[in-house]
């Protein structure tokens, strides 16, 4: 077909597709991020703000955890949504560093933001920092000090390699509590940490079998430790209150079997020609229950926990021969009971043999705040435990059970990987000295990107000087300093507002904490610079939703005469 001179117009996107491209649209990515890095940075460090997030549905949430702030913000920004991914990512990773890694990917891509307004290649700019990062992950791995972990690590490890290990782990904890709500009893909570995640299995250390249970009222350090489970006091029938309440060494029995009177179903129908028919029926489905019931008490066990509910009958079975029954136990705290007093979960009550029994050194039910909590303590299988959270506000509670989960991560990633770096700025300026350095021993545009990412390192010292009120320029040069003379763990020193050796005062991190941030930080900042073009296409309105809005509107108004 001959068009002439004039050039047919071919339509690909669907009208009102808005389209994007070029180096104004990587400049808007990068503002986007940088507007989230503003956000969070005011909560980095020891003396970091904390955010009220008012959601939409009326609950507010008070924390400076980075993690928790940007999944409660409602960001639409489709650039500014891989930093909230970053973070989660980091939280799930390693557990802390969740504000540092988002700092540091809206300081990478600030920096960069120069060398795109020059017409510079944001391919260049990328190249550029994938070599300062191996560089850096190189240089922490070479600076990093080892701690010889003992082979026999327990909870109650008591030579002279297993305390300097726990002190190394309490340390690690207190450095991932320094910028939280607990800061100011951190002594009491490392205790709690460090016991919660060596009294799990040292070769697996899954951290979902530390259980938490919350329970509003009193002080925060009348949070609880308990070495075993503990779990809410379940709904209870009428007999329950005739029932012990405290055991020692008792023998435990978990089932899965439902021990109670069932109503008939809707719609049942039963034909009998005699009433004595009937009673037969009625009689039959009491000896049943009776029978479960006895071989229940036929195997010693003096508590007896269910998943499924115990009626009323069994209830008062058990209280008249003085056993100690609770039913509908939720999963996750069957399981831990099961991981902690042993035994194994029985689905029928006819072949319950000795082996399949639990025990521990005492049971009881105790009253905690205005709830009845079930103990099991010294639990001889105890590969979990429990805390009970307690706090003046439900806000607070929260946060407490988030700062212990950061903590938590912590301890759990440095068993296994025993290797630490000093905090508070100090990895981060030696870091950035190191990368000046090699900068000045290339040539062409690496040597300027290579030195921006050394630059953009110092924003982590920069900002902890901000957020406590120091004078960030004058702390920045005497860290400089410092680090020229070979002072490689000075960083600042909250104390004395100066700086000083964090290493020696105990302001440890994993090294694998900082080797992540700077990973996923570099690998954000990549990603936001190599997107050149961004295609936002409206939501497709629904066939004859126009007809239908009329139709609507037009309602109760009558035929038009």
């Amino acid at each position: 077909m001959n068009f002439g001179t004039q050039t047919p117009t071919v339509v690909v996107l669907r009208e009102g597709t808005d389209s994007s491209q070029g180096r104004g649209q990587i400049i808007s990515n990068i503002n986007a991020c940088v507007a989230i890095q503003q956000t969070l940075s005011a909560t980095l460090g020891p003396l970091g703000s904390d955010i009220l997030i008012v959601g939409s549905d009326g609950k507010t949430t008070i924390s400076n955890d980075g993690a928790t702030i940007l999944k409660l913000l409602d960001i639409v920004h489709p650039a500014a949504k891989i930093l909230v991914d970053i973070s989660r990512s980091q939280d799930a990773e390693v557990g802390d560093g969740t504000t540092s890694v988002t700092i540091l990917a809206g300081e990478f891509l600030k920096e960069s933001k120069n060398f795109i307004e020059d017409g510079i290649s944001s391919h260049v700019i990328t190249k550029g920092y994938r070599k300062a990062l191996s560089l850096v992950i190189k240089r922490i791995n070479e600076l990093a000090v080892k701690v010889e972990r003992p082979a026999d690590l327990t909870l109650t490890s008591n030579d002279e390699a297993s305390i300097k290990f726990k002190e190394l782990l309490e340390n690690c904890a207190k450095t991932a509590m320094s910028s939280k709500l607990i800061t100011q009893n951190s002594k009491f909570f490392t205790e709690i940490v460090v016991k919660s995640v060596l009294s799990l299995d040292q070769n697996d250390l899954d951290e979902n079998l530390i259980g938490i249970k919350k329970i509003p009222g009193g002080s925060i350090t009348d949070t609880l430790f308990i070495d075993g489970v503990a779990f809410k006091k379940t709904f209870s029938y009428a007999g329950f209150e005739q029932q012990p309440k405290k055991f020692t060494n008792p023998k435990i029995v978990c089932l899965n079997v439902e021990l109670e009177l069932k109503a008939e179903k809707d719609n049942a129908e039963v034909r009998v020609d005699k009433v004595k028919n009937y009673q037969e029926i009625v009689d039959a489905e009491w000896e049943i229950i009776f029978n479960k019931l006895k071989a229940i008490e036929a195997t010693g066990a003096n508590i007896i926990l269910s998943k499924l509910p115990i009626g009323d009958l069994a209830t008062q079975f058990f209280a008249d021969r003085n056993l100690f029954c609770a039913g509908r136990v939720s999963s996750e705290d069957m399981n831990r009971t099961l991981k902690a007093v042993g035994g194994s979960i029985q689905s029928t009550t006819t072949d319950i043999r000795p082996e399949h029994l639990g025990t521990c050194e005492s049971f009881e039910e105790v009253q905690i705040g205005g709830e009845r909590y079930n103990l099991f303590k010294g639990c001889p299988e105890a590969k979990t435990c429990t805390l009970i959270l307690r706090g003046g506000a439900e806000q607070i509670i929260e946060e407490v059970e988030r700062s212990l989960h950061d903590a938590i991560m912590i301890v759990k990633r440095t068993i296994k990987n025993n290797v630490i770096v000093a905090g508070g700025g100090a990895i981060e300026m030696e870091l950035s000295k190191y990368l000046r350095e090699y900068s000045k021993t290339i040539a062409g545009k690496q040597q300027l990107i290579i030195g921006a990412f050394a630059k953009a390192l110092e924003v982590i010292p920069r900002q902890l000087c901000d957020n406590a009120g120091f004078d960030a320029t004058d702390l920045l040069n005497k860290l400089r300093k410092a680090h020229a003379k070979g002072e490689t763990w000075f960083g600042i020193d909250f104390e004395s507002e100066s700086i000083g050796n964090n290493l020696e005062a105990f302001v440890w991190e994993p090294s694998l904490v900082k080797i992540n941030a700077l990973s996923s930080a570099v690998e954000a900042a990549n990603l936001v610079l190599s997107v050149d073009e961004t295609i936002s296409s409206k939501e497709r309105a629904e066939p004859n939703a126009n007809m239908a809005q009329q139709m609507m509107a037009n309602r109760g108004r009558g035929v038009p005469m």
